[in-house]
């Protein structure tokens, strides 16, 4: 399981702003005359609400003295977050229309970046129609293929969707290559990387295409301090692949167990030894513990040994995945996530990964499964 993020907006809302700050109007249908209307800020904590107005007679006006810097902000109808839109603070004039029976068609006009990012939602919706429409009509029949343990079916509806979800990623580079002045762009260009779509020299170039204007936004900023830290990651990451290659010996490490004893790896080979990463909050984990369990009570007494390195952050949601899956090997975790030393030792940037180690502690062989790992294990407890 990889780090991913959605690349699209959902909706879009607009703003219009003045010399004496900047104004929200809009149209609204299907809500009561006294529904709130909520500008949020996002942070790492959630949405904070910045301030509120309440619609009258179907429309609402918002009013501030000041224009703070070009950001996403988001209007919110109601107290439940069910609607809930992104739009750009900046000045110019604009409006925000809305229809409780339609809430997709939302509609801006006016400043540039709402009009870009209306734009950019409507042809986003489409994708979006079209990866749900092909979920409905193929629901079925990638159950039936599960049931019945047709990969090959599975695995073609799988790579048909996945070629759908893939529209997005076009769509956005488009954007980005076509709108390098705008803040949409910059906001693009970040969900992208985050969601390991590029290569980091594509977002080292796309970003670097970009108007001054846009890099010189706060976020413009943070974007460029966490380009060199990508960078720096990626020879460090790179430095550490080379020395887990298949023919190198496993670097050491250690780490604590869930009652608390610090274990090794080198004081733990077995004839033959795996190395697994893993998480409680992995989904692909989790569904592969049962082969991994199943395995390990083949060999065990043969010599085979397994570590398991849990990325968990939650030490009870780790010990109780241990539990669940009846993981009886040796786990150890230092319970950070992402940022796990072992993790970035051994280069690991998606989950599970395995390494598989000869009675020598040399590496043979890494992420086999079902019959290869079996084979495998077998061939080095000869």
């Amino acid at each position: 399981m990889k780090k991913l993020f959605a690349l699209a907006f959902t909706a879009a809302a607009l703003v219009s702003c003045n010399k004496d700050g900047y104004t929200i109007k809009g149209e609204v249908k299907g809500l009561v005359d006294g529904t709130k209307v909520y500008i949020n800020k996002q942070n790492e904590n959630g949405f904070t609400k910045i301030d509120s107005t309440e619609i009258k007679g179907g429309t609402f006006e918002y009013k501030s003295e000041k224009t703070p810097e070009t950001d996403l902000y988001f209007i919110e109808l109601g107290k439940t977050q069910e609607f809930m839109f992104p739009f750009i603070v900046e000045n110019g004039s604009i409006t925000f229309t809305f229809d409780k029976a339609k809430p997709q068609e939302v509609k801006v006009t006016g400043t540039k970046n709402n009009d870009l990012m209306t734009s950019y939602n409507e042809e986003a919706y489409k994708i979006q129609k079209e990866i749900m429409d092909f979920q409905q009509q193929n629901q079925a029949k990638f159950m039936d293929a599960q049931q019945k343990g047709d990969q090959a079916t599975m695995q073609s509806l799988m790579d048909q969707i996945s070629k759908i979800q893939n529209k997005y990623v076009d769509q956005n580079k488009k954007f980005i290559t076509t709108n390098k002045d705008s803040y949409i762009s910059l906001l693009l260009l970040t969900q992208l990387a985050m969601s390991d779509a590029l290569k980091q020299e594509e977002i080292k170039k796309y970003f670097n295409d970009l108007s001054s204007d846009v890099k010189n936004t706060k976020k413009g900023k943070e974007f460029a301090d966490n380009l060199k830290k990508m960078e720096a990651n990626l020879k460090e990451s790179q430095a550490n692949l080379q020395k887990v290659a298949v023919g190198q010996k496993a670097p050491d490490f250690s780490a604590s167990t869930p009652n608390g004893k610090t274990e090794s790896l080198l004081a733990n080979l077995g004839k033959a030894t795996i190395i697994d990463f893993w998480a409680s909050w992995c989904g692909p984990c989790r569904k592969e513990n049962p082969n991994v369990v199943a395995l390990y009570n083949k060999y065990k007494n043969k010599g085979l040994k397994i570590i398991g390195v849990s990325l968990d952050k939650e030490k009870d949601a780790w010990m109780k995945a241990i539990a669940d899956d009846k993981l009886t090997w040796l786990q150890i975790s230092n319970l950070k996530f992402w940022e796990d030393p072992i993790a970035k030792q051994y280069a690991v940037e998606a989950i599970p990964a395995t390494f598989i180690l000869d009675a020598n502690g040399t590496i043979v062989a890494k992420d086999l499964k079902g019959a290869e790992l079996d084979a495998k294990i077998a061939e080095l407890l000869k």
